[in-house]
This record gives structure tokens, sequence and C-alpha cells, in this order.
């Protein structure tokens, strides 16, 4: 079983994102224009529908609906970061502290993977869709009523397929315009994080950046230079450009639906066979261990169970005591309380001597709620854990957002 990230780690990774989102220097965006965007995130995230899987967030939305998403943060130009977790991507988040805040920063979470739909029917939370990344890539691909088309520019892929997949999108009638593609080869994050290339990829004036690396360089990379990027939608795409380049022969529909596709990618890429083994060896262990435990601990639930929050504050902090199911039937008073504690602009407490029990919905808002309170440098802050809660925190994998039991 793998083990409990060590919440220093966290901690640490806590800074260095908040250095990177504060970052003023060499900032192609006016200070003004980060106020609105942090305003506007403000005002959306703890009304995002977003659930907690095994320690990441996942967002309910299907397609028609992630599409208006999409045309509406284009016509605004803010900063909106794509993540796609599938099954590789939950195993990395296990081990890899710093991975696990690059998703946890994201603006959209879409869950690529069939096993994951699969988990989270298994504990109620309302994921219905897979929306993988390629075939996000292939919807936005589509010809659209609109007149103009979506301008993206690739970076990343091998050799030269980049420039040969945007030459072939240029050739088409599709509903993408490559404004530009470049491979910067193989180096550091700082190697690929140069002036020259940021002013390269700035200067296209692209809608979507679309990043062709592995998961965690990808990440990375995107954390990396989120403030000195330019086009609003920024999403790692993987082994898309394979795809689109026919280098590859993606999974039949059929495949892909019923969870299989690995068998594919395995014959068409045998290298893949250990990252499928090891991932699907970690996974069994993690369903063992913590998903067949909370399925029989959700038995017991109550989903029509209620919830009170009362609030407490000083001049100091703000105390919130959440009494009864912090279920997702009752997360809309839970929103309502933590707008108006936010408000304050104080610490943030959270009590949950009387909580009863917290589902996959409102690990989702508490994550959300971290966001905001990490934005501010602070700390989200949790007392009155009893073994059984501290317990169902760790089934869940989200141990890392309490007080170590040492603290």
């Amino acid at each position: 079983m793998l083990g409990v990230l060590l919440n220093k780690l966290a901690s640490r990774t806590f800074c260095v994102l908040n250095t990177l989102r504060t970052a003023r220097a060499d900032h192609p965006v006016a200070e003004t224009e980060q106020l609105r965007f942090v305003s506007v995130v403000e005002q959306d995230e703890l009304d995002r529908n977003v659930y907690g899987l095994l320690g990441i967030p996942v967002d309910a939305v299907d397609f028609p609906n992630l599409l208006k998403q999409i045309a509406t943060v284009t016509e605004l130009r803010r900063p909106f970061l794509i993540s796609t977790p599938n099954v590789n991507f939950l195993m990395k988040s296990q081990k890899n502290a710093a991975f696990r805040e690059s998703i946890l920063a994201s603006d959209l979470c879409l869950v690529d993977g069939m096993p994951l739909i699969w988990i989270a029917k298994l504990l109620r939370v309302a994921i219905k869709e897979r929306v993988a990344g390629s075939d996000l890539f292939g919807r936005l691909k589509a010809k659209t009523d609109s007149d103009r088309r979506l301008r993206v520019f690739l970076f990343g892929g091998a050799d030269d397929l980049a420039a040969k997949v945007g030459a072939k999108l240029n050739a088409s009638d599709c509903g993408l315009e490559c404004v530009g593609a470049l491979n910067p080869g193989f180096g550091s994050i700082e190697d690929m994080s140069t002036p020259e290339i940021i002013r390269t990829i700035n200067a296209s004036q692209a809608d979507l950046l679309a990043v062709f690396f592995g998961a965690e360089k990808a990440q990375t990379w995107l954390i990396h230079n989120h403030w000195h990027l330019r086009p609003p939608l920024r999403a790692q795409f993987g082994a898309t450009i394979n795809f689109e380049a026919g280098t590859v022969k993606r999974a039949p529909p059929m495949l892909r639906s019923t969870g299989f596709e690995w068998l594919w990618r395995i014959k068409e890429e045998p290298y893949l066979w250990r990252r499928y083994w090891n991932d699907g060896l970690a996974l069994s262990r993690l369903f063992l261990t913590c998903v067949l435990p909370m399925m029989f601990g959700l038995r017991w639930v109550r989903e029509d169970a209620p919830l009170s929050i009362t609030a407490q504050e000083d001049q100091f902090l703000v105390k919130l005591r959440l009494s009864g199911a912090a279920t997702e039937v009752n997360v809309q008073i839970a929103i309502n309380a933590f707008h108006k504690a936010l408000l304050a602009n104080k610490r943030l407490v959270v009590d949950l001597s009387q909580t009863d029990v917290i589902d996959a919905r409102f690990f989702g808002l508490l994550l959300m709620v971290r966001k905001r309170v990490e934005r501010r440098q602070q700390a989200l802050e949790f007392v009155g854990i009893s073994p059984r809660l501290r317990r169902w925190f760790h089934l869940n994998r989200f141990e890392y957002l309490l007080p170590s039991e040492t603290s």
C-alpha cells in the first residue's frame, strides 16, 4: 500500500505554487487583468460541480457544457488550465505531492479513464461520462456553426509531428486553426521555458495551447509558466498528437467504452506494458484498501441526513462548526456558509467534531475552499477530528488536508 505523503512536503509544494501564482517579474498580463482573473475565479470556484475522488478533484461535466465553458473562457481571455486525470494521473498523484498540486490547481479536471468512472459509480460520485483528452481535441476539431475557428498552438510531440498535424488541420475544413507549432526537444523545464519560447507562443495569439508531453512534465511546465502564457486555454493532450498524425492508431470506440483501451495501446506501443502493469497493480491495492471499505461505509450513510452549520467570528478568525452529514444533498448550505466566511478575509477554521461523514461532493467543495484560502497564502485549518473521521479522510486519500497527528 502506498504510504501517506508527509504534510511538510505538501506545505512546501503549496509555497512553490503560491510563488508561481503571485510572480510579477516579466509578467505578460497587466496587474489589473490578474486581479480580474482572481475575482472571476473566486466567484465561480465554490459553485464548481466538483467531486473528490481518491485524493484528486474530478468535475461532473458533459461535452455540451464543456464546449460552452470553453467558448466563454476563450471570450474572456483568462487563464484556464484543464487537466485530464486517468489511472496514470491518479497513481502519480499518490506518490508525487507536486504533481497532485498541479491537478488541484487546475480549473477543470476531466475524467479520462473508464476505471475511474467505475470507481466513481461505486462511491456514489455523479461522473457518468468519460471526457478523454483525445476526444476533447476531436470535438474541438469538429466543424461548428461558429464562423470563427479556435486558434491552437501545438507544443511538443516527437520530431516534427506538431508541424505535420498543424499543416493537416489548416488544410482541412475543421474547427481548429493551427497558428503555431513547436517541438522544444528534450531538456529540463527551464530549458523549455526560455523567453524566446514563451514569446513565440504568446505572439501566435492562440486560444488554446495544446501540450504533448508526458503527464508529469506537461503539468509541471504548465504550472511553471502559468502567469507568463497568454493563450487562455491550456491542456495536456499527451498521445493525442500521435493519433492525429496517424503514427499510432487509436482503439476502436467499442473497446474504449469497455475500459480495455489499454490492451490496444500495448498492441500499438508495446513499451507501455510496464506502465499499465504497475498502474494496474497499484490501482488494485487502492481498490482493496480504500474503495471497498468506503463502499461498505457508504451503505450506512443516509443520503437525506441533515447538516447544520454555525459560525463563530472574532477579530482574527472565523470558525465554522459542521454538525451532521456533510453530503451532497447539503452541499448548497455549506457553499453559502463558506462564501460568507471567506468574505471576512480572516483565518478560516473548520470544526469537524460533530461531523458524522463527508462524501465525495463535500470533499470537492473543501478542495475549492482550500484553493481560495491558499491563494491568500493561508492554510485551511481543521479541528475536532475524531479517529473515525481521520480514517475516513485517509480512505478517501485526503489525509493531506489534515494536520499531522503529532502536530
